[in-house]
């Protein structure tokens, strides 16, 4: 990390905020901090503690051209000591398609595991944790949600699929709320921080993991080439925006003008032809409209041939 030269402005430079998913990554992504993580995971899951004993950081690594170049996804990814997967991803908007899009992100994390030859006794446990800043599920006041396959009385299939929701905008104050569980919290408030000093230092005054994440995050503000990199990032997330909407009103309007516009699934279509004549990934355009990215992959062929 370089070091900003004007060290006696670290007190005025403007804290970079932890929801966006390159902060957050630089912090809970770093293999320095695999014990900011930890007590992280420990607050928001209920897996053994001998599991936390080994934890490794899959691909920790911020690449300069991830945060300048493309809006690309930035997640972190866990492995535990027994090989459990957990994935962390931050998402600012909900959109429409992104419960699909969580469950086929679950899926893969399952069916990554195996390979040709290999029984069904490998898979372990995989776990999502989806960050988002807007309300995401529906008719519930919680901010942290636990999804199982389990019956209505509670009888539980299995616990090898987990997907944890965390929304910040849902997150109480509520001192009887809080007391519940204190440390998710803590954990919560850090990440919806929105730069305020003073809530950073009351975090800071926590436990000793939550000093360190918010000392972290300071050192990281007042970085130069840390900060270089995430303004040009937001500048590429709006660009990514505005390109979105483009694509939709172009779409719409091609599916219109050639008669194929017949419901959702072919405006998706639409949108993800539009997309695909520019310069981003499968994976963004299927974020973006739901589709697999078998299916837009399926879609450039076609368009290819053509």
């Amino acid at each position: 990390m370089k070091n900003n030269n004007n060290k006696d402005n670290k007190d005025f430079v403007q804290i970079l905020p932890v929801k966006s998913d390159f902060v957050f990554k630089l912090i809970f992504g770093d293999e320095r901090n695999t014990d900011i993580l930890r007590e992280f995971l420990k607050s928001i899951l209920d897996i053994p503690e001998e599991e936390y004993r080994e934890i490794t950081v899959v691909d920790p690594h911020v690449k300069k051209e991830s945060a300048a170049d493309k809006y690309s996804i930035l997640d972190v990814k866990v492995r535990t000591k027994s090989k459990q997967i957990i994935h962390i991803e931050i998402q600012l908007k909900v959109f429409d398609e992104m419960k699909p899009r969580v469950i086929y992100g679950q899926s893969k994390l399952v069916t990554e595991q195996m390979s040709a030859g290999k029984d069904y006794d490998v898979i372990k446990r995989a776990i999502s944790i989806v960050i988002t800043d807007e309300n995401f599920i529906d008719n519930s006041p919680h901010y942290h949600h636990q999804f199982r396959y389990r019956t209505t009385d509670g009888t539980e299939f299995t616990n090898l699929v987990e997907i944890n929701t965390l929304e910040l905008s849902k997150l109480p104050e509520n001192e009887d709320i809080i007391k519940k569980n204190p440390e998710l919290w803590h954990w919560t408030k850090f990440i919806k921080s929105d730069n305020s000093e003073e809530v950073l230092n009351m975090i800071a005054e926590r436990n000793p993991q939550m000093k360190k994440a918010v000392g972290f995050l300071k050192e990281l503000s007042v970085d130069d080439e840390t900060r270089r990199m995430y303004e040009a990032r937001e500048m590429a997330r709006r660009d990514n925006v505005a390109l979105m909407k483009r694509a939709r009103k172009e779409g719409i309007a091609e599916g219109r003008q050639e008669g194929r516009q017949e419901g959702q699934q072919e405006e998706k279509i639409s949108i993800a032809r539009s997309l695909l004549k520019t310069n981003l990934t499968i994976d963004q355009i299927s974020q973006h409209t739901g589709l697999t990215p078998e299916q837009i992959q399926s879609l450039g062929e076609i368009h290819h041939i053509e």
